[in-house]
């Protein structure tokens, strides 16, 4: 089986909707070298393509075994929606793998009394949620508030923090966090 190396990665930049210029610049490589390979002038080695392939980021593995004929999905039904953390608290995910995405979005679900750990959760990024059901706890470094439906939080990740539903009824939320952090 004969794979096009080139039309492979230029349909997954172009569905990702990012420049040759950008994957050079996030790859490390010229821009010419992207537009070689793309145009099959250009035969990468694995170790070439692996760099490449990581400024997008994706793995050899997922860049060989996607279809790249298909357009890229824009809606997604509640089936659709990939669960990612299950248990007292539920993280469901709009999308397929977070490769190359800057932004996750989640459908988040905590039973009553559930939290995320006593040890506060950081890590690089913003995140921001609005509450949709219930009451949830939310804790940012010093700064502790309880949110109520249509109530909402935005913050920088690295800033220590955690979630509690202080509600008797499971609390839904829905997130967003940059870059994905699941």
């Amino acid at each position: 089986m004969d794979v096009d190396v080139g039309a492979r990665l230029k349909a997954v930049r172009q569905r990702l909707q990012i420049s040759q210029r950008e994957l050079a610049r996030r790859a490390g490589v010229t821009n010419a070298s992207i537009s070689l390979i793309e145009s099959n002038r250009l035969n990468p080695s694995v170790g070439a393509l692996k760099r490449v392939l990581d400024g997008i980021p994706m793995g050899l593995s997922e860049f060989f075994a996607m279809e790249v004929d298909a357009p890229p999905k824009v809606f997604y039904g509640a089936a659709d929606l990939v669960e990612i953390v299950s248990g007292d608290i539920s993280y469901r995910q709009v999308g397929q793998g977070q490769a190359g995405r800057a932004l996750q979005i989640m459908v988040e679900r905590y039973v009553a009394g559930a939290d995320t750990g006593r040890v506060p959760l950081s890590h690089d990024g913003e995140e921001g949620g609005v509450v949709v059901a219930g009451r949830l706890e939310v804790t940012v470094g010093d700064q502790l508030r309880i949110l109520g439906p249509g109530e909402a939080y935005y913050f920088h990740s690295r800033t220590p923090h955690r979630f509690r539903n202080v509600g008797r009824d499971d609390c839904q939320v829905i997130s967003a966090c940059t870059p994905p952090s699941f």
